[in-house]
């Protein structure tokens, strides 16, 4: 039997196979994070303090962009894998074939437009006259790569879902290291500022979607393309935007909301304060994005399981992730209150913006212990196809919970009401998502036992 069958999935230990499956994910996604925060020291230290606030800028549009990217790959990944527990070869190949042009198509409409109206965009993301100029160089740069981007992002994930997470790992592996290689050369040697930051990441992918592309134009890879690799299928398109929704809607919401910190952030506390936010951000986001490697790794064990009918296997790799996910943000959440002026200190010398950032810290990941189990139960109803369920969870952080928030706790306590919202929202979606969650493993239940 091949070394990278599939069908290992319903047959091997469970803990076994998180291990194989999500270690390389979780490596990978961490590489990513730690490569995110790396750049914005470069670009503290190499270009300035107010760099970083104009990088701040752009997360809403970084947001933005990654939503079009993930439609496609968060559905083409779950949606092959359980082609794959169903012994339809055939099918995920041409899940495989329509994830390649959606996202080639999806890159060239977003970024072409995204491009026309680059400057008023930024403005209305929160972009003053200081940071207006950093935030153009660095989306100017981002968006023209993102056919690049898109697609070595989503047959990355499919390759991680057919199969080959440890191929899917170096690939992460080999954009970063270039990235990190030649992102100061850019800056420091020279000089492109925040330019070359954004341009040592668009190469990078342009090397790690070669490595990609290689894999599945292989014979020998079990799942490759196929003739015709142009032939897109209405049905496999609805199917992979109707998975990939919650997750693109959890991107676009997390655009807004971060629209809504920008300007509220602009008028409690200028420029100084965006930037602290960047950095908060950078910090959260690299506890977050270990969790989501860990449900990469979950994602092709669930679906295949799910699509065979094996519930209890299903059952099992969820309770172990919920438990792995806890200890992740359990220890985030105390590395960043033990030392959070040290850690802000990385990203700047400028003492009015680290005790910003500081100050931020302490209360944005007050509750960041259970934040993994919302992930990890919203990653899970995508990954068995339940896509309403998971829509609505992805939402119900940032709408339900995380705006009204932004929207009230200002008005009282001013900056310190921007960053309490955030605690606040993540115990209230937890809480949501453990009761969805309760309510449908009794129905898996019922399902066993008729």
């Amino acid at each position: 039997m091949a070394k990278n069958n599939p069908t290992i999935l319903g047959r091997a230990p469970i803990g076994k196979l998180l291990l194989e499956y999500s270690i390389p994910a979780i490596i990978g996604m961490t590489l990513t994070s730690l490569y995110n925060i790396i750049d914005s020291i470069f670009i503290g230290h190499g270009v300035g303090a107010m760099a970083i606030s104009g990088l701040a800028i752009t997360f809403p549009f970084m947001n933005l962009v990654a939503a079009f990217g993930v439609l496609v790959s968060a559905g083409g990944s779950t949606i092959s894998s359980i082609r794959l527990g169903q012994k339809d070869t055939k099918g995920a190949t041409k899940v495989l074939n329509n994830t390649l042009m959606l996202c080639l198509t999806n890159s060239v409409l977003f970024g072409g437009i995204s491009l026309l109206f680059l400057d008023p965009i930024l403005i209305a993301f929160g972009a003053s006259e200081h940071t207006l100029p950093y935030a153009h160089d660095f989306m100017k740069v981002i968006l023209m790569g993102t056919p690049i981007s898109y697609t070595m992002i989503a047959l990355n994930n499919v390759m991680r879902a057919t199969g080959y997470p440890k191929k899917a790992m170096l690939t992460s592996m080999v954009t970063i290291i270039c990235n990190i290689i030649l992102a100061p050369i850019f800056i420091f040697k020279f000089h492109w500022g925040i330019e070359g930051a954004a341009l040592a990441t668009v190469i990078s992918q342009f090397i790690g979607m070669c490595w990609v592309v290689n894999h599945f134009r292989n014979p020998q890879s079990y799942i490759h393309f196929k003739a015709p690799v142009w032939k897109m299928e209405w049905p496999i398109i609805k199917n992979i935007f109707s998975i990939g929704m919650a997750p693109f809607l959890m991107n676009v919401c997390a655009c807004v909301i971060v629209i809504f910190i920008n300007n509220s952030l602009q008028r409690h506390g200028g420029d100084l304060a965006i930037g602290a936010y960047g950095i908060i951000n950078r910090l959260i986001t690299l506890y977050v994005m270990i969790v989501v490697g860990l449900t990469m790794g979950m994602q092709p064990i669930i679906g295949y399981n799910f699509g065979a009918l094996r519930y209890n296997r299903v059952k099992k790799t969820l309770k172990l992730g919920l438990i792995v996910a806890t200890i992740i943000t359990s220890s985030g959440f105390l590395i960043c209150e033990i030392f959070p002026r040290g850690i802000a200190s990385l990203f700047t010398s400028e003492e009015n913006l680290i005790d910003m950032a500081e100050a931020g810290l302490r209360i944005a990941i007050a509750m960041f212990p259970i934040i993994g189990l919302q992930i990890v139960i919203t990653n899970f109803f995508q990954s068995i196809g339940r896509a309403k369920v998971s829509v609505f969870l992805s939402l119900s952080r940032q709408l339900l919970f995380l705006l009204p928030g932004l929207i009230l706790f200002p008005r009282f306590w001013g900056i310190t009401g921007i960053w309490l919202s955030m605690p606040v929202s993540d115990f209230l979606a937890t809480a949501t998502a453990i009761a969805m969650l309760i309510y449908y493993l009794r129905k898996f239940v019922e399902d066993e036992n008729a």
